[in-house]
């Protein structure tokens, strides 16, 4: 489908009142399920029907001279995919943001363009100067200020201009396993530049070996992105596939990006991380029970959502237990570590679901026997379950010695009295 490429003629603000009307919301869906990189993010975009004649002319609006563009279908583990790369002469191995502002302000490029493409860099900045205790302005940034990584970001503006309107959502982020070689030594995947720019994006490894998600495509994700979470309700128009550079096993190393329009009239999941949880799955046949109970109590007061054993039959008819434990993506490798640790089990199993749940919220009431909280439930605003909190009800009954049954009705009934309009 035919795409067209906003230039500076289209002011920033007219685009922006052009989001906002529902009958041009278009969206941008990025899926990092093998990581992201500036190459990852442009060859996608390449892929999904950007000119590459229009994306090297925006990028000769900059004073960059000394490299060469360039773009060729492949496979990755199956997928067609659109790989982009950058052959640069030199590498200005110690160019500082300053230096890179005032290029892209003198360009002929876009203002939309000028300003994402700063804001890109200093956010980089900002998170390589926390790093090594450096105000922004003093930072250099070695392999960032290289000319492909100048290339990849301000290419990937103007890729994304030129799909605007546009609503840009994504997925959780795969950052890699294992370490990787910087300037300054090995570090844990993601690097320390990568792992500050994810601050408060959802993300995951699978296992796969290697750095997966560079500090460029971690600065694209934080500027562009406005919301993390499950794939939005949408039709999709178009479909790109960016290819990274290495091939693994197993793994099809790609970014994936698709164009969509928004189904309005379907029901709608917010697109952010608490809808969004890792299911992790362990299976014991050699546990003490106690320790269970132990490891239950521990877990729900280090971040599980919900934990739960179910009795199964294991090999050599051994009866055993598979532990569920439901938690915040963030959380995961801290779950998991915490069941290495305190059950007897080696190896575990991880997904990444989408979850909906209801409104909640608490009142209190009034019974002959004391104050005791209700938890309320709604769906679209109506009241869709209500029931009184067991430990308010269970303490109340010890201390006046009732059954928990006539506590649990005393505050069911006087819910239904005073809240009767909010049923």
């Amino acid at each position: 489908m035919p795409h067209r490429l906003t230039l500076e003629k289209k002011g920033l603000k007219e685009r922006m009142n052009r989001v906002l009307q529902k009958e041009d919301r278009k969206i941008l869906f990025i899926e990092p399920f093998s990581g992201i990189s500036g190459d990852m993010m442009i060859g996608a975009f390449l892929d999904l029907g950007l000119s590459f004649d229009t994306l090297q002319k925006e990028l000769e609006r900059l004073s960059l001279k000394g490299y060469r563009i360039s773009c060729q279908k492949c496979m990755r583990s199956g997928i067609h995919a659109t790989k982009f790369d950058v052959e640069a002469g030199h590498a200005h191995s110690h160019r500082g943001f300053k230096d890179i502002q005032e290029m892209i302000e003198s360009s002929g490029l876009s203002s939309w363009v000028k300003e994402k493409s700063i804001e890109a860099f200093r956010r980089l900045a900002v998170a390589e100067g926390k790093i090594h205790g450096q105000p922004m302005e003093k930072v250099h940034f070695h392999e960032v200020g290289a000319v492909d990584s100048i290339i990849d970001i301000v290419g990937s503006m103007i890729a994304v201009e030129a799909f605007q309107p546009v609503d840009i959502l994504a997925s959780s982020v795969n950052v890699g396993h294992g370490t990787l070689e910087c300037q300054h030594g090995t570090y844990p995947v993601p690097g320390p530049a990568a792992q500050e720019l994810l601050k408060d994006i959802p993300t995951f490894t699978n296992g796969i070996s290697g750095e997966l998600t560079t500090p460029t495509g971690a600065t694209l994700l934080a500027t562009l992105v406005n919301s993390f979470g499950i794939r939005p309700s949408m039709k999709i128009q178009a479909t790109g596939y960016g290819a990274g550079t290495r091939q693994t096993e197993g793994n099809a190393n790609v970014l994936r990006i698709c164009l969509g329009e928004r189904l309005e009239d379907a029901a709608q999941v917010p697109a952010s991380p608490e809808h969004e949880v890792a299911v992790i799955e362990a299976t014991i046949d050699d546990m003490n029970p106690q320790v269970y109970g132990y490891f239950l109590e521990k877990a729900m007061t280090s971040g599980a959502l919900d934990i739960y054993a179910t009795p199964i039959q294991m090999k050599k008819n051994r009866p055993g237990l598979k532990i569920t434990c439901i938690c915040a993506v963030a959380e995961l490798d801290r779950l998991a570590a915490l069941i290495f640790s305190e059950t007897t089990t080696i190896g575990i199993r991880y997904t990444i679901a989408g979850r909906k749940t209801l409104e909640r919220e608490f009142l209190t009431v009034e019974t002959l026997y004391g104050t005791v909280a209700m938890k309320i439930s709604r769906l679209d605003g109506r009241v869709a379950n209500y029931a009184p909190e067991f430990e308010d009800c269970r303490r109340l009954a010890m201390e006046k010695n009732v059954t928990l049954k006539e506590v649990q009705n005393a505050a069911i009934h006087s819910y239904m009295q005073s809240f009767a309009d909010r049923c």
